[in-house]
């Protein structure tokens, strides 16, 4: 049942990308379908060359992968398919396992897909959807930079008509830079074409279909100068729809692990690049989206692909954005582009023979270059100087060690940027503020008593074993001030303290015992009931006593007042009458 059917009786969680159906834009969806179709299918033949595998299986990555995500999905926009990343994360993680092009290649291709959607439904399980906000937009940038300028320099090759060599980008340049002589001049002119046909094209207008144009351009211009005698072309295509079934490989325990790291580099992969897609769109107009059943989606998309003997699917920003701009609002483009690719794949594979490869080189350069995002890195520059060289480290450890350490390395600094930022909070004294007659933050380096003798300490994060001693630095150099009158009670302002780990409440029990030896004593404000529980459990509520704990800030000061007075009339002077919470 979705969230929107909540209490209205139970609904299938299907085809929530088109319902409800808006009949006033069926025809506009209908028209964005076309438009995607024709900018998807020379698009999704040229990352083919990028994953290694025959031309035919880049139209099946739309037909079956495209049509499940739009039953199974959420996100009204999001559109499935292949992409360049995880295309480039399969090559690089398969190298040395098969013989690229091969038909075991393929099937691991499959096999890879079909535990990518395992790992999708295992996370929807699991709630592990969280993985995606460890990548950081900085890493991801800079990942993304890196896959762009790895397989924009793969495919020069490409362009120029000489062989691949090597899936390494620096291999393969200095290859091609040694065979210059050898260059192909009718592939340099076809490939000249097609990136003018292209970019002029995209100058024009977005909706024209430059790839398309090229390709069929190309097609007929082969057909009728016999190109084939000249450069290379795909050669025979077969028509008709894929088989289906388990990929053909030895099965075994250790294939899998060997598998397993790349069929997960490219499940974080898929699921940040994904969410972030459905996400901003979704924002844009308005729309419902649910990750959890986005990742149901994806985990279908991904079964069928292996299941049909095709590669690896991915939520496409570029695909995505083409419906957009053609004017589609859910997904009924794309089943429209399902059929239009299941008529191609029906009628009209014959010609496709006579296409140049490096047609596709041209388009998968293309849109290499347009993943190297140099606004972004230059934005990073500007804003972000650290940030910047983690992410240039994460571009320049694809280029020239691979995809799949780029990816790991990508989640590594993206977590560890996280813990840099936050272990060590902006910490606080919380003060009066004598002109609005309330109270006001300062510095840890202007510490002022919010009454005489009392200081209420603001730490802003979880304890831990990586910050435990910056809280004691704090509250000692707090405790040593040589203050007028001097301290007498110390309060930890816990609000933004969810959690104490052992190496922390170890510390905070030695922390309370040279507090005492100094005559200061520790008390406690705003602890919530987990946190409450953590300290009960650590001993540290009978060590410094129930009394201890306040519920609000407000209540330390009345009390210690209140206490300090108390000697003139008699009474102890010791802070013993709050209410525990």
């Amino acid at each position: 049942m979705t969230q929107d059917d909540a209490g209205r009786g139970f609904s299938l969680p299907v085809f929530q990308g088109i319902r409800p159906l808006d009949r006033s834009g069926l025809g506009r969806d209908v028209l964005a379908g076309f438009t995607l179709a024709a900018l998807a299918i020379p698009g999704t033949m040229g990352y083919t060359k990028i994953i290694g595998t025959p031309v035919i299986t880049g139209l099946y990555t739309i037909l079956i992968p495209m049509s499940l995500f739009a039953i199974f999905g959420s996100s009204r926009h999001l559109s499935v398919g292949a992409d360049s990343a995880t295309a480039a994360v399969v090559a690089a993680g398969l190298t040395g396992l098969a013989v690229r092009g091969s038909n075991e290649w393929l099937a691991l291709c499959s096999l890879l897909a079909l535990m990518a959607g395992i790992l999708m439904f295992a996370a929807r399980v699991l709630r592990l959807g969280f993985l995606a906000d460890f990548l950081s937009r900085t890493v991801l940038t800079g990942f993304m930079t890196g896959v762009g300028v790895q397989v924009s320099l793969l495919e020069v090759s490409g362009l120029l008509g000489l062989p691949r060599i090597s899936n390494e980008p620096l291999r393969q340049i200095v290859h091609d830079l040694q065979q210059i002589g050898q260059t192909n001049l009718h592939a340099v002119a076809i490939s000249l074409a097609v990136l003018v046909v292209i970019v002029g094209g995209r100058r024009i207008s977005d909706r024209i279909p430059g790839g398309l144009i090229a390709v069929v351009t190309a097609i007929g211009v082969s057909w009728a100068l016999n190109l084939d005698a000249r450069l290379e072309t795909l050669g025979a295509v077969p028509s008709g729809l894929p088989t289906f079934g388990l990929p053909h490989v030895q099965w075994s325990w250790p294939l899998i692990q060997k598998l397993l790291p790349i069929a997960f580099a490219c499940f974080v992969v898929i699921l940040a690049q994904s969410a972030a897609t459905s996400r901003s769109y979704a924002a844009k107009y308005g729309d419902r989206f649910d990750e959890n059943v986005d990742m149901v989606g994806l985990g279908m998309a991904n079964i069928g692909a292996g299941l049909s003997g095709t590669f690896l699917v991915n939520g496409s920003p570029t695909n995505t954005a083409m419906v957009d701009s053609g004017g589609g609002r859910s997904q009924v483009a794309q089943l429209t582009t399902c059929v239009l690719v299941l008529l191609v794949l029906l009628f009209l594979t014959g010609p496709l023979a006579y296409l140049p490869t490096a047609v596709l080189s041209a388009i998968v350069f293309l849109v290499a270059v347009r993943m190297i995002d140099v606004r972004g890195m230059r934005q990073i520059f500007a804003q972000a100087r650290a940030e910047f060289w983690v992410a240039l480290l994460t571009a320049a450890t694809v280029v020239v060690i691979g995809v799949e350490q780029g990816i790991i390395l990508a989640m590594v600094l993206s977590l560890l940027d996280h813990v840099r930022r936050g272990y060590r909070g902006s910490n606080a004294i919380i003060a009066a503020d004598k002109k609005k007659k309330g109270w006001q933050t300062v510095p840890l380096s202007e510490p002022q008593q919010i009454a005489p003798g009392l200081l209420v300490y603001l730490f802003s994060n979880s304890l831990y074993y990586a910050n435990a001693g910056q809280f004691a630095e704090e509250v000692f150099h707090l405790a040593r001030l040589e203050t007028q009158p001097p301290l007498a009670c110390l309060c930890i302002e816990a609000a933004a303290i969810g959690d104490v780990d052992f190496s922390a409440a170890a510390m905070l029990r030695d922390t309370d015992t040279l507090l005492k030896k100094q005559g200061v004593r520790l008390v406690f404000a705003n602890v919530s009931g987990a946190l409450r529980g953590q300290l009960d459990r650590y001993g540290i509520t009978d060590l410094i006593g129930a009394d201890a704990f306040y519920g609000s800030v407000h209540a330390v000061v009345a009390d210690y007042e209140r206490q300090s007075a108390a000697p003139k009339e008699g009474t102890t002077g010791a802070m013993n009458g709050a209410a525990p919470i």
